[in-house]
């Protein structure tokens, strides 16, 4: 993981009274420069994105809860996986803890099936990211209410820190950074930037040991297909898509 303060470039249209809100709450270092190598965070009217500078070609990473991917599937479904591992059936919406938010997507899909789902992101970087994207989100008539009542951030390490704010919940959702063997040009723009960035998540085993001593019911992991399991611990159960698995370890 990058251990360099996130690196903060405002356009001229941007708010500056967020980005110094921005700047204090992730210790972000503020540029007058647009950098032409490494990692820079923009700041512009529409919001917060993450660009690679070395490899600006691949545009920038945002997180956007209200059109694309997100908005489509929020509308027109496409997240049984999840939801069938997690546990969402009738009558029942399990609280999720998700100690590896990422970019929200799988916390989106679940709080958007009525979980209360409360997130984890360690990286300055992406935390900031998806703080931005919570914010626009919460702004929205449509879904705004919903999103401020089931999503939680908390930027903090969730190994060391998830005990320390004396939060359980019935399910803790891992989806830990692989890595992935395949050449660039097949990985998609936001894992080759993220691989980049923050690197695999070498402490994921560690966080599986410390997820089965939070959750009350389960733990899913999400798993290339082809990846072993967590600490080398077969999951009593599976759920298995085209591109990835779900390991499912319960507890009653």
């Amino acid at each position: 993981m990058s251990a360099e303060a996130p690196r903060l470039y405002c356009l001229p249209d941007a708010d500056l009274s967020y980005a110094e809100l921005l700047q204090q709450r992730f210790a972000m270092q503020g540029v007058v420069d647009l950098p032409t190598s490494g990692f820079c965070l923009l700041l512009d009217s529409e919001g917060l994105s993450l660009r690679w500078c070395d490899e600006a070609k691949l545009g920038a990473v945002k997180v956007d809860f209200l059109s694309g991917k997100a908005a489509h599937r929020r509308h027109y479904g496409g997240a049984e996986a999840v939801s069938k591992a997690v546990g969402v059936k009738k009558g029942q919406r399990p609280s999720v803890i998700d100690a590896t938010a990422g970019l929200g997507r799988d916390a989106f899909v679940l709080a958007n099936l009525g979980c209360q789902v409360t997130m984890f992101e360690r990286s300055p970087w992406v935390a900031a990211l998806l703080e931005d994207g919570l914010n626009r989100a919460k702004a929205d008539p449509e879904i705004g209410e919903w999103v401020a009542q089931r999503m939680k951030l908390v930027h903090a390490n969730s190994i060391s820190d998830i005990q320390q704010h004396q939060l359980q919940a019935e399910v803790v959702y891992l989806d830990p950074m692989y890595p992935h063997r395949k050449k660039s040009a097949q990985v998609k723009k936001e894992m080759r930037i993220f691989q980049q960035l923050v690197g695999a998540d070498a402490d994921a085993d560690k966080l599986l040991q410390q997820a089965l001593q939070i959750a009350t019911r389960r733990v899913v992991v999400k798993r290339p297909s082809s990846a072993a399991p967590l600490a080398g611990k077969a999951a009593a159960n599976q759920l298995n898509t085209k591109t990835h698995r779900f390991d499912i370890y319960s507890l009653i």
